[in-house]
């Protein structure tokens, strides 16, 4: 079976190419954004399935639930997705359109999750050394996680620092394990 990833490409890639030509990346990102997060309740995913009703009529009820106007060729996007029966995949779609949208626009978001609270000077100085490491500006979200026992993990895409105590005694215990 083909991956939900895989299959969302063609789409992710097609809305992002259009949205860029009309120079509207960050509406049709924040579309995609909340009918993503929309499509993961139950009762939208059920219609959304819903064999009794046509493609139109899914792209519709899908397209209905945006707080806003939809950006310009949106709702077609979405007929041209339920008449292929991808309506499913929209968190997949927007996951992909955002990755799209970082690398345009050079910027990444960078996950900090230390032991504990870091400063504002801290976060600062980290998003300096993160923006000349990757050559992209970078946005910073912290949390705390005193399991760590120390130290941080710093994740920016597919890029994970563990500079964790916890981190490290699993690095030595499997250094020293046969």
């Amino acid at each position: 079976m083909i991956e939900p990833m895989t299959l969302a490409r063609p789409y992710a890639r097609a809305a992002f190419d259009y949205a860029a030509r009309a120079d509207t990346l960050g509406t049709w990102g924040q579309a995609l954004s909340q009918l993503a997060a929309v499509s993961r309740d139950a009762k939208v995913a059920a219609v959304l399935r819903d064999p009794a009703k046509t493609a139109d009529a899914r792209a519709a009820a899908i397209a209905s639930l945006l707080d806003s106007d939809a950006p310009a060729g949106f709702t077609n996007f979405l007929h041209v997705m339920a008449d292929n029966g991808r309506l499913s995949l929209l968190s997949e779609i927007s996951q992909q359109f955002a990755e799209l949208k970082a690398a345009r626009e050079a910027t990444v978001d960078v996950e900090v999750t230390s032991a504990l609270d870091v400063s504002e000077t801290e976060v600062e100085q980290l998003a300096n050394a993160m923006a000349k490491r990757l050559d992209r500006s970078v946005s910073i979200t912290t949390k705390t996680d005193p399991s760590l026992l120390g130290g941080a993990v710093i994740r920016a895409g597919d890029l994970v620092i563990d500079g964790s105590v916890r981190g490290r005694l699993n690095k030595l215990a499997g250094a020293l394990t046969p």
